[in-house]
């Protein structure tokens, strides 16, 4: 269920499949810039995510638990439709490399075009975590390699609670 909340009011959108550190640190800095930050996980039924849309609803709560500004909420459709209902004015995004911009740009212009008061800003992470991808955390865990030091200790628990379940990596 979401509130309504009054302020600069941030979605930072994404699939969160598994949530990395590098997303934490995105979000850490941006409740910093913003009243609120609704870390809003896509529920994309073409996706065959790792974690059930449940499993990283309780999961962000969890990381997130000690920050009174950060809201955990899930969305359906166009996020420009999902931030009207939220009434945001901002979107956050994570740009790791110069590779992730021309992407970024393309959705911030169209999200500008079905939205024109609606901002996009794209955030650096912090340099450790600037190569660091949920697409890379699963290929490292199912390969058998360490993903410590790269997503909360709550994911790490989780991914070796289901190992079993991981699919064979593929190249």
């Amino acid at each position: 269920m979401t509130r309504k909340r009054i302020g600069r009011i941030a979605i930072y959108p994404g699939t969160f499949d598994p949530l990395t550190n590098g997303h934490v640190d995105i979000i850490q800095r941006g409740s910093t810039l913003f009243d609120w930050i609704v870390v809003a996980i896509l529920i994309n039924p073409d996706k065959s995510p790792l974690f059930s849309i449940a499993e990283r609803t309780e999961i962000a709560n969890c990381v997130f638990d000690g920050m009174p500004n950060v809201e955990v909420d899930t969305f359906e459709g166009l996020l420009v439709d999902y931030a009207k209902r939220r009434n945001a004015k901002v979107i956050v995004r994570g740009l790791r490399a110069v590779s992730d911009f021309e992407y970024e740009m393309q959705m911030a212009l169209m999200n500008r075009r079905l939205s024109p008061d609606l901002e996009t800003v794209l955030m650096m992470p912090s340099e450790p975590y600037t190569y660091l991808s949920s697409r890379l955390v699963k290929e490292v865990f199912a390969l058998g390699g360490s993903v410590e030091g790269l997503v909360p200790g709550l994911v790490e628990k989780r991914l070796a609670d289901n190992s079993k379940l991981l699919p064979p990596f593929k190249e």
